[in-house]
């Protein structure tokens, strides 16, 4: 499908304290209701959460976009898919500081907010209880990771479900993207992904969906491995990994993404961090990747060479 997005200028609420200088548009991915989830009953729940908001039940996916200044845009982009689970987005700080940081990089940022699954008020309730205090961190299971899917509930049709609509969403992004480039001094041919958690799984699975138009240039994961079978594609686009080294399937998944290209001699870079659990900020890993994109000619070189 086309994607005829509807678009207004406009101050975005989940994203308000991004920097001033950004462009900001802002409006749903298709027009009409998703195709798929016509007939889903529960509406959109957005409540506060880590210095921004946490979205439950998007049925209706929509893009905010955050273009450079016009002097510092080179022509990169990415699309930006929260992390979640498939059960809630993060629309939090640590989203905001990213956002900034590829702003200032003067790559365009397609925020994204795809399908998830549909919970019960009470399912809400539950979910955004306090956490009691002292609690220790969260220690993960042991998961048998074959083809790096590290998907820790594959036998969940709903969740399965989802993820393919979120994939759909991703490619509907991207096309979207490609399709103003002009208007957003965009380069098609240097439009990546970063995902976080279940958001790095949906952008791999929208690269091996393998669409003509709708895969992405190069993908960025943040603690989001596969959550299905993987095929190195011939054409396997570059990826730049990170992850803590406590956190269970998920680094396990990673690691065996990132051997797997390097198997097939593609291009892949893994950073494994000892931290505490998700303290994955854009400040511990933003240098490295935006040299990395440098080095990947995504970016153009600085002053110096770097």
């Amino acid at each position: 499908m086309i994607p005829r997005l509807l678009y207004a200028t406009a101050c975005a609420v989940a994203l308000a304290a991004s920097p001033a200088h950004a462009q900001q548009y802002t409006g749903p991915l298709y027009q009409g209701p998703a195709p798929g989830s016509e007939d889903w009953q529960y509406d959109a729940v957005t409540r506060d959460s880590e210095g921004g908001q946490a979205r439950y039940n998007t049925r209706d996916p929509r893009v905010e976009v955050f273009l450079p200044d016009a002097g510092a845009a080179n022509g990169a982009a990415v699309v930006m898919l929260p992390g979640g689970g498939l059960r809630v987005l993060g629309l939090g700080a640590d989203l905001r500081d990213t956002v900034a940081r590829f702003n200032a990089e003067g790559v365009a940022v397609i925020v994204l907010e795809y399908r998830t699954l549909q919970l019960s008020p009470a399912e809400i309730e539950r979910a955004t209880a306090p956490r009691p205090a002292n609690v220790p961190p969260v220690r993960f299971p042991k998961l048998d990771i074959r083809n790096a899917n590290a998907n820790p509930a594959p036998d969940d049709k709903a969740l399965d479900e989802v993820l393919r609509f979120a994939v759909d969403d991703a490619q509907e992004a991207l096309r979207l993207a490609r399709s103003r480039a002009a208007e957003w001094r965009i380069d098609p041919s240097r439009i990546g992904m970063i995902g976080t958690s279940a958001g790095g799984g949906v952008a791999v699975g929208t690269m091996l969906a393998g669409e003509a138009g709708a895969t992405p240039d190069f993908i960025i994961s943040i603690f989001g491995p596969s959550l299905q079978d993987v095929t190195v594609p011939a054409k396997a686009p570059p990826l730049f990994l990170v992850t803590e080294s406590a956190h269970g399937p998920v680094t396990d998944g990673l690691i065996a993404l990132f051997q797997m290209w390097k198997e097939h001699d593609q291009p892949a870079e893994l950073h494994v961090y000892e931290v505490p659990n998700f303290s994955m900020r854009v400040s511990l890993w933003g240098d490295r990747l935006f040299d990395w994109l440098r080095e990947r000619n995504v970016l153009p070189a600085t002053a110096g060479g770097r």
